[in-house]
């Protein structure tokens, strides 16, 4: 490809808007650009990016007996009606209607779709099981787009869904592409963990996270120095390793002024106690009807998804301030557990070991002294609220126990081996979910087994963020000169730059036959036949990040070599011209046998 007649519009300089490393250089390279918050182009340099990315992905996909479909993006409510998604997924679902006033949503994710595909063609237990992929467009309508096509409202996206006889056959198959998964990253050129995960609005009983592994990255992950546990961090286990402390130590309750002082910290420094010494006290709403409390310690920070996980209820959201003073009867940052709580509590194991700690007194101004879990927490009954005006007339509430509720810490051990753990920065390109019969209940996917009885089947769902994959790649690999691709998704592996072709006849036969025998090795290769100043072609080469840079020039011809660099090497070395495509192919080659 001669870059003259190529669409490779680079900048200097990235959009102002551009909010990290892979949105500026995508931008710069001219990869992507923007066509309205969170919706991008992608020009012929990107898109070559994307289609390496669709090829290895669809390699290991169809080598696990995968098969290829293409589902509607236009998806009727009538479906996600019958799962009970339409009202609760929220307002990432954009939803439409036809010329008749029906009403469709544009797919963020295909289970509905393809469960009901599944269920029409699929009857007996002698099809399963089936696995169906499909690699396109998806759309989420995120409240702040940011990062590029890191977190965009339209996204490319490989979504895989397996349909099993029985729990056993499913959970076989979920190892099997857990390690297609780890194949697909690897060959890719990542670095990155897979890790335990929430399963989230998508449901199931586990997953996993892909996480690439940059310091960029909007995921912390949980790792272990001595095993190979990994979680990201609302999935990593604590364990309860705290004991009650003795009842004869128990010093009787009492409230203090703590002029004006709201949060743990400055009540901490008002009375000079440690954070460890606190416990605070948490609001959250269930569908704005039902009041929670979590109970932390004070140096710790709870993790909401683990809090909606131990209530079974996704749909829980902090208290706003006019619910928070409804229920506790206080101002926000005075209420605590004690008395009248109205709410069911849900304590964090480490609450477990505070003894004679400090808490909202549910008055405002006032913080209570010596509080214990042990001795001040009530035990009653569970009610249900039904608006704000009604909270302030209850008195019940039920003390639900301990739990692991917070976030980790570098001090918590790994869960599985007791060893130290260590935290990294990830950023999610896939996700596994063993989704159970979660969709095929709900839509009656069914099949006959060998009795001829009907029988539900047991399904999972796969995603690979493949326009994700992309930024992650520039995410990992990236120095002040521009991106630096794994060799696998370069948009071309080679560059020859053409320099002095206009003075000397010798540069284009030399140009045209080092292209040649490049291409006959299997290599892509951009020649940059531009007019120019070198250092100019040099730059954007290395903008661009291709990692092989020839460079044919009568000063080299007249030596009879070419110059070869690689891309992040400080320095150039001289090849003679009609070896060189065999060199850069030994070179790779023993690479190869090296990471090997």
């Amino acid at each position: 490809m001669k870059l003259s007649k190529y669409l490779l519009p680079t900048l200097r300089e990235a959009p102002s808007d551009a909010d990290n490393v892979s949105a500026q250089l995508m931008q710069r390279a001219g990869m992507i650009r923007k066509v309205a918050s969170g919706i991008y182009d992608w020009l012929p340099l990107g898109l070559r990016v994307l289609r390496k990315v669709e090829k290895i992905v669809r390699a290991e996909m169809d080598g696990i007996g995968g098969m290829e479909v293409d589902l509607p993006v236009i998806q009727p409510k009538a479906l996600w009606e019958e799962t009970g998604r339409w009202p609760v997924y929220g307002k990432e679902l954009l939803r439409i209607k036809d010329r008749k006033d029906a009403e469709f949503c544009f797919a963020p994710t295909a289970e509905e779709v393809v469960t009901d595909l599944v269920r029409r063609e699929v009857r007996s237990w002698r099809q399963l099981p089936t696995m169906l992929y499909q690699i396109g467009r998806k759309f989420r309508d995120e409240i702040r787009p940011r990062f590029g096509v890191m977190r965009a409202r339209e996204f490319i996206m490989k979504d895989a869904y397996s349909f099993h006889a029985d729990e056993a056959d499913a959970n076989t198959y979920y190892k099997t592409i857990y390690e297609a998964y780890k194949r697909v990253f690897v060959r890719c050129g990542l670095k990155f963990k897979p890790v335990l995960a929430q399963a989230g609005a998508i449901g199931g009983s586990f997953s996993h996270e892909f996480m690439v592994l940059a310091e960029t990255g909007e995921e912390t992950i949980v790792s272990c120095t001595k095993c190979d546990y990994g979680a990201n961090i609302e999935r990593s286990e604590i364990k309860d390793a705290f004991k009650a402390p003795d009842a004869a130590a128990f010093k009787p309750l009492s409230e203090f002024d703590t002029q004006g002082k709201t949060t743990v910290a400055d009540v901490a420094a008002l009375i000079k106690r440690p954070l460890t010494d606190f416990l605070k006290t948490q609001l959250y709403m269930i569908d704005g009807k039902t009041p929670v409390i979590a109970l932390m310690r004070g140096d710790h920070e709870l993790h909401e998804a683990k809090l909606a996980a131990v209530v079974g209820a996704p749909n829980l959201y902090r208290a706003t301030p006019a619910q928070y003073e409804a229920v506790m009867g206080c101002k926000v940052g005075y209420g605590g557990p004690q008395n009248h709580p109205n709410a069911d509590i849900y304590a964090d194991f480490s609450t477990k070991g505070v003894l004679n700690g400090v808490s909202g007194a549910n008055k405002d101004g006032l913080h209570t002294d010596n509080f214990n879990i042990a001795r001040d927490l009530p035990e009653k009954p569970t009610i249900v609220f039904e608006n704000d005006a009604d909270l302030r007339n209850i008195s019940a509430a039920k003390f639900r126990g301990f739990f692991d509720l917070r976030s980790a810490t570098l001090e918590d051990p790994c869960p599985s081996c007791g060893g130290k753990t260590e935290f990294f920065k990830g950023i999610e390109v896939g996700h596994t979910f063993k989704l159970g019969t979660k969709y095929s209940t709900s839509m009656k996917a069914e099949y006959l087994d060998k009795a001829q009885k009907p029988q539900v089947m047991v399904m999972g769902c796969y995603g690979i963020g493949v326009s994700r994959v992309v930024a992650a790649a520039i995410e990992q690999g990236h120095d002040k000169d521009g991106i630096v691709w794994p060799s696998e998704i370069a948009p071309f592996q080679c560059a020859v730059v053409v320099i002095d072709e206009k003075d000397d006849a010798r540069v284009r036969p030399a140009v045209d036959a080092l292209v040649a025998s490049l291409e006959a090795k299997g290599f892509d290769v951009l020649e940059d036949d531009r007019d120019g100043k070198p250092g100019v072609k040099f730059k954007d080469i290395d903008l661009i990040g291709i990692p092989h840079r020839f460079v044919v020039s009568k000063r080299m011809l007249d030596a009879g070599h070419v110059e070869y660099k690689k891309r992040g090497d400080a320095a150039a070395v001289h090849w003679p011209l009609e070896a060189a495509a065999d060199k850069l192919a030994e070179l790779l080659s023993a690479a190869v046998k090296s990471a090997v």
